[in-house]
């Protein structure tokens, strides 16, 4: 048990005042609050040295898994992420007597309205790649996903190490960290690229952490067409992608492209061609060269992290139109979709 110093009590009665003989109802409401103190250490060093107790078994047996209620922590996860908030803004004594947590961020939300930032659809999207391709003028759509965001937070909103804990997949992705060069071309890609796609998922690495790594490379969102960073998906659910497909020569970039072409080919698309493989994202020089081999109306480019600068480039360098196709290839290939 921990040991807890005590202090003497100061008398709250003024020296001027006669000292008055107390209630019993005074008394009584002391010992209660007597008691509740008590109580209240009690369990604060039962609290206290369960945490200790539970630190210590950790520190001497630290191979040993430790039990874990998901139940619980999903619970207490759901209170630190609401009521507990909610509870830290209002006074001590103030409460929202049968108000919900819900109700509390519908009210929030709607005196946010004035604020709140529209993304494009895949209608203006599509509108906007066939008014390209129509008029031969160049388009770009790049999608920012964790990958891109944690390769642009280098050294200027998360050190190199927290990228290399968060982004262990990065080099499956196209990127070995550190690559400041990497994270720099991307930063040019952003500023020049047509439609950018930004997670809209509130989560950690995804849409907070988009507005954060854009402000940290002064890039103005108001200044940008934003879009969903699953666009892609959007464009073929909702029946675009054939339209923008149909009576096109299409070129196929990145990993899976053989797989792809083929598959796009017995559908009736007309494919001018592929390039593959994509090696990561110092390979985009020698990709671009390939490119430029082929003549075309639409690139479809699925290259991890890669894919944000090679569609760019291909808009500016080219005047072309591309699409960052991701992994909606994959879908393709493996049968999951169909066109």
């Amino acid at each position: 048990m921990r040991r807890r110093t005590t202090r003497s009590k100061r008398k709250l009665t003024p020296k001027k005042f006669p000292r008055r003989k107390r209630s019993y109802l005074f008394v009584r409401k002391k010992k209660s609050l007597l008691q509740a103190a008590a109580s209240y250490d009690q369990g604060y060093d039962m609290g206290f040295n369960k945490a200790m107790n539970q630190l210590n078994s950790l520190m001497r047996h630290p191979e040993k898994p430790q039990e874990i209620n998901a139940e619980v922590e999903y619970k207490r996860g759901l209170y630190d992420g609401g009521d507990a908030i909610v509870n830290s803004l209002l006074p001590e004594l103030d409460i929202l007597p049968d108000i919900s947590i819900q109700q509390i961020i519908e009210a929030g939300v709607e005196q946010l309205k004035p604020q709140i930032l529209k993304l494009l659809g895949a209608p203006k999207v599509a509108e906007q790649i066939l008014h390209a391709m129509h008029t031969k003028s160049p388009l770009s759509v790049v999608r920012l996903g964790d990958g891109e965001l944690l390769t642009l937070a280098q050294d200027v909103v998360l050190s190199e190490e927290q990228v290399r804990k968060e982004g262990f997949f990065l080099s499956y992705a196209g990127v070995r960290i550190p690559d400041l060069s990497a994270r720099d071309q991307l930063v040019q890609a952003i500023r020049k690229a047509t439609i950018i796609g930004i997670p809209i998922l509130r989560m950690a690495n995804f849409q907070p952490f988009a507005f954060t790594v854009l402000k940290a490379h002064g890039i103005d969102y108001r200044q940008l067409q934003l879009t969903s960073s699953t666009i892609n998906y959007s464009l073929f659910l909702e029946g675009f992608l054939a339209k923008v497909l149909a009576n096109r020569s299409v070129l196929i970039v990145g990993n899976t492209a053989p797989e792809l072409s083929k598959f796009l080919s017995s559908k009736g698309v007309h494919v001018a061609g592929f390039v593959a493989p994509v090696n990561g994202i110092h390979d985009v020089s020698r990709v671009m060269c390939e490119i430029a081999a082929y003549e075309y109306d639409i690139a479809l480019v699925g290259a991890g992290i890669p894919a944000v600068i090679i569609v760019q480039q291909i808009a500016s360098e080219h005047g072309k139109v591309a699409i960052d196709f991701g992994h909606l290839a994959d879908s393709f290939i493996k049968g999951e979709a169909d066109l």
